[in-house]
């Protein structure tokens, strides 16, 4: 699993690409959840444009107004107390924890597990654990848009969000959507909670 390089979501209709739509979000998410953006993502998110009065696209209007007036390094030092900081980060984003209330513990292990019966392993350069929400967008993102149809196919996906995502994303933005310092990543927060949820009730009716 690589640091993705995906652009921005623009929405489009299902029939011009919402398998392409999905993974672009994802991997968007992926984006900014992984490192803090660069000033030329902002201002491409900033740029975009947006349309639709559904939650999810208000969520999206949200993040591409907060883009617009977004400053990098201001970015960068939310991102830093947010996630990073020393010792315990503010906000956790590693699925061990919600799961099994310590870090590298046992889901971490099950997930590892799963990855390698997908023929997905870590890369080297990467230094966070696979249970980091970024690496787990990650893999979403391949599993919809690989040419493999061993892992392109919709069984593949549900298992996969079921197993490691669904017990506990919602309570990793939620914790990130309320925290005062939370400014930028509000609105990053936001998106993902509106998004996961289309992605749940999508799966649950699969």
């Amino acid at each position: 699993m690589s640091q993705t390089q995906a652009q921005p979501l623009k929405f489009e209709k299902p029939d011009e690409g919402e398998e392409t739509a999905r993974a672009d979000l994802y991997g968007l998410l992926a984006t900014l959840l992984y490192a803090p953006p660069s000033q030329a993502l902002l201002d491409t998110i900033g740029s975009a444009q947006t349309q639709g009065e559904g939650v999810l696209e208000r969520a999206w209007a949200e993040l591409v107004g907060a883009c617009r007036t977004a400053d990098e390094e201001t970015v960068r030092a939310e991102y830093e107390q947010l996630f990073l900081g020393t010792g315990k980060p503010e906000v956790i984003l590693y699925g061990s924890y919600y799961l099994a209330g310590f870090l590298m513990e046992k889901p971490l292990v099950e997930l590892r597990d799963d990855l390698a019966r997908l023929g997905l392993q870590r890369v080297e350069s990467m230094p966070e654990s696979e249970d980091h929400l970024a690496a787990l967008c990650e893999v979403m993102r391949y599993l919809i848009a690989s040419d493999d149809l061993a892992h392109a196919n919709l069984d593949t996906q549900k298992s996969f969000f079921a197993a490691h995502m669904q017990p506990w994303v919602q309570d990793c933005c939620t914790a990130l959507a309320v925290h005062p310092s939370a400014l930028f990543y509000k609105p990053v927060a936001a998106l993902a909670q509106a998004f996961l949820d289309v992605e749940m009730q999508a799966f649950d009716m699969a």
